[in-house]
C-alpha cells in the first residue's frame, strides 16, 4: 500500500542520517543567469558538511542569456539541449546522466532552499520518493487561479486514491532505479513533476511529504495559463494508464443511471425510448474500454 503522509515536528528535528549515501542533484535551467550560480553555491554549502559523494548536474535548456556560462564557471557538470525542449526534457536528460541511485531535483531560480536536501535524502533511505511540501507558501495564489488549483488537487487525489499535498513540487529526492521505468511516460514540459507524483501513487511506490519553505523566485515565471489544461489532460492520461477503472467505472455508472431512470419513466408511457437504449449502450462501451485499458495497463507494468 502507498505511504503518503506528512512529516511531524519530531521528524523534522531529527538529525539526518546520510552515512553511506550518494546523491546526484539535477538542476534544470532556462534563462536563469542571475540565480543559477547562487543555487549551485547553496547546494554545495549544505551537502559539503555531509561528507558524502555527490554531483551537481545543470541542464541548460537552450537559454538565451549567460546561464550556461555562469554554471560552467562553478565547475559543476553542465549539459544542454540544442533547442528549447522544456522543463521535463531537461530533467530527463539530467536524470539519465546521474551516476548515483539517489537523485534530487530542484529549480535554478532560488525558490527551493538547499538546506532541506540532507533531511530529504535521509528520509529517502526508506522511501522511493520524498517530496518537498510547500504548504502555506502555496496559499499566496491569485484569487482567479485558486478554484482551478483546488480542483486540480482534488481531482488528482481522487484518481490516485490518496491525499496529494503538493502535486507539482519541484524539489524531490527519489531512487533513480524506481523512476527509470517511468521515463518514457514523463512529458517534456512542466507536467513532469505532476506525472512523477501520479506514477508513484498509482503504482504502489513508497512516497512521503516533508515540509519545506518556498522562496520568491529570481526572474519571471515560465509557466503559462495553458499549462493548467495540460495538467488536466496529463492527469487523465496517467490515471487511464495506471488506474483506468477508477475513471471508467464511475463514468459508466453515470450513463447506466441515466438509462435506468429513463427506462422507469418510459415504462409509465409504455414506450422504450432511444435515449434509454443509448445510455445503456454507452455504459457498456465505457466499461468495456475500461477493462481493455486495465488489461493493457497490467501488461505494460508487469515485471
Amino acid at each position: 500500500m502507498n505511504n503518503v503522509t506528512e512529516m511531524t515536528a519530531s521528524d523534522e528535528l531529527a538529525a539526518p542520517n546520510t552515512a553511506d549515501m550518494e546523491l546526484s542533484v539535477v538542476i534544470p535551467a532556462y534563462n536563469e543567469e542571475n540565480a543559477v550560480r547562487s543555487t549551485i553555491d547553496d547546494v554545495r554549502e549544505h551537502l559539503d558538511p555531509l561528507g558524502i559523494p555527490y554531483e551537481i548536474i545543470v541542464v541548460d535548456d537552450a537559454s538565451q542569456d549567460a546561464t550556461r556560462a555562469r554554471a560552467q564557471e562553478t565547475g559543476v557538470i553542465v549539459t544542454y539541449n540544442d533547442v528549447n525542449s522544456g522543463y521535463g526534457a531537461s530533467l530527463k536528460r539530467g536524470i539519465k546522466m546521474a551516476q548515483y541511485d539517489y537523485v534530487a531535483i530542484m529549480d535554478a531560480d532560488g525558490t527551493y532552499p538547499a538546506r532541506f536536501l540532507p533531511e530529504m535524502l535521509a528520509l529517502c533511505r526508506d522511501q522511493d520518493m520524498v517530496v518537498g511540501d510547500r504548504g502555506a507558501a502555496m496559499k499566496n495564489v491569485p484569487l482567479l487561479r485558486r478554484p482551478a488549483k483546488k480542483f486540480l488537487f482534488a481531482f488528482a487525489s481522487f484518481l490516485a486514491e490518496r491525499k496529494i499535498n503538493d502535486l507539482n513540487s519541484g524539489m524531490r529526492v527519489f531512487r533513480k532505479t524506481e523512476l527509470i521505468p517511468f521515463l518514457p511516460l514523463l512529458p517534456q514540459n512542466f507536467s513532469f513533476t505532476t506525472t512523477i507524483t501520479l506514477c508513484m501513487t498509482s503504482n504502489g511506490k513508497r512516497m512521503i511529504y516533508t515540509p519545506i519553505e518556498y522562496g520568491k523566485r529570481v526572474g519571471k515565471s515560465k509557466i503559462r495559463p495553458i499549462d493548467f489544461l495540460n495538467f488536466i489532460i496529463l492527469i487523465l492520461r496517467i490515471s487511464t494508464l495506471f488506474n483506468p477503472l477508477r475513471v471508467f467505472i464511475p463514468l459508466g455508472l453515470v450513463f447506466f443511471g441515466l438509462g435506468f431512470l429513463k427506462t422507469l419513466y418510459d415504462l409509465t408511457q409504455w414506450n422504450l425510448s432511444e435515449t434509454a437504449v443509448f445510455s445503456f449502450l454507452a455504459a457498456i462501451m465505457i466499461w468495456s474500454l475500461g477493462l481493455i485499458a486495465d488489461m493493457i495497463s497490467r501488461l505494460h507494468l508487469r515485471p
